[in-house]
């Protein structure tokens, strides 16, 4: 009953941010946008998104290295298939992936490795917020949809940087935090204070992992390099519209934009708020006529880009590793129920 209360919550969700992007869409102009599109630069993204995905490999890489060097071939196919999972299952199953693959292949344990995991959300949540306020700085504040992309800024940036606050405090005081998860929740939840206190008492101890400075100081190049290569990506391939090309300014503010969007729970593939996060986004710089035609037609070709490239790599490297989707997806369901705590 709650699974089935979640899926129909994620679909009203995706229903409700893809007819909001699409309601004042000119189709005429966005199909004639897409006939015209020039096509050759879909080639050039797909080789940027590839050295996306190296970069967000080897980087977990440095991470893990605290715990163990995996091998560049194990820890391709945990990442590879592991980013599949988490754009295709829903119920957020696929936050599971990586960690349980990884500890497949190597002796890393699971709840280890998904302390790396978050560790990585977290980093890529304070750089995106930290370079959202500063890029924000340079566009206009009369813009349509300003006043949304700042709120959304200031939410993102309160929440990752209240929880980095609070897992440095953990780090360096691991009994106190313990006890004041205890406390605090349990005045609210009484029956989920042991749990939460048992997670964050486990998360702490696996922090206790980290690598040297030598890894960390690659894993935080390797995420430079990362959302680098994510704006590059996003202004390349808005050459294919040429009535929209977008400078690297602009594509990394919308590319800021759009990590904000797709946080908001939607269905799987996160369809809907995508588009609508990349209409938000250009709506800072162009006018509503080119967003609701070139403009969409342009978030479309970036949606399905991103999905074809995360699910194909996923499934040849799943191929090449003899696994089966359906297993996997039966193990991270069953991961998820004897979990301490209920995903979001």
């Amino acid at each position: 009953m709650k699974r089935a209360v979640k899926l129909v919550a994620s679909l009203v969700v995706t229903l409700l941010f893809s007819w909001w992007a699409f309601r004042e869409t000119n189709w005429e102009s966005q199909l004639s946008s897409l006939k015209s599109a020039n096509y050759a630069w879909v080639v050039p993204y797909f080789g940027i998104l590839t050295l996306i995905h190296l970069a967000r490999t080897l980087r977990w890489g440095c991470l893990l290295s605290g715990m163990e060097r995996v091998p560049f071939g194990k820890l391709n196919e945990a990442s590879g298939i592991g980013f599949m999972m988490l754009l295709v299952l829903p119920f957020r199953l696929g936050e599971f992936a990586r960690p349980l693959l990884i500890a497949q292949r190597s002796s890393i344990r699971r709840s280890a490795a998904m302390t790396s995991v978050v560790l990585e959300r977290i980093t890529d949540g304070m750089f995106v917020a930290v370079m959202m306020r500063l890029l924000l700085f340079f566009v206009p504040t009369n813009v349509p949809g300003m006043r949304y992309v700042k709120l959304g800024a200031n939410l993102m940036f309160a929440g990752f940087g209240g929880l980095l606050v609070f897992l440095l405090f953990a780090l360096w005081h691991q009994e106190r935090a313990v006890r004041l998860v205890r406390e605090t929740v349990g005045r609210v939840v009484p029956g989920l204070a042991d749990k939460m206190a048992d997670v964050v008492d486990s998360f702490v101890g696996a922090m206790r992992q980290l690598p040297n400075r030598r890894q960390m100081a690659g894993f935080f190049l390797y995420t430079l390099l990362y959302w680098a290569l994510n704006g590059a990506g996003m202004a390349v391939l808005s050459r294919a519209f040429g009535s929209m090309s977008l400078s690297l300014f602009q594509a990394y503010v919308l590319n800021c934009v759009l990590v904000v969007g797709v946080m908001i729970p939607a269905a799987p593939g996160m369809l809907g708020t995508f588009q609508a996060a990349i209409k938000v986004g250009l709506s800072l710089f162009l006018p509503a006529s080119v967003v609701n035609s070139s403009g969409l037609a342009y978030a479309n070709v970036l949606w399905l880009c991103q999905t074809l490239q995360q699910v194909g790599f996923g499934l040849l490297l799943m191929s090449v590793g003899h696994q089966s989707f359906k297993d996997i997806a039966s193990k991270l369901n069953k991961e998820q129920q004897a979990s301490s705590l209920p995903l979001a």
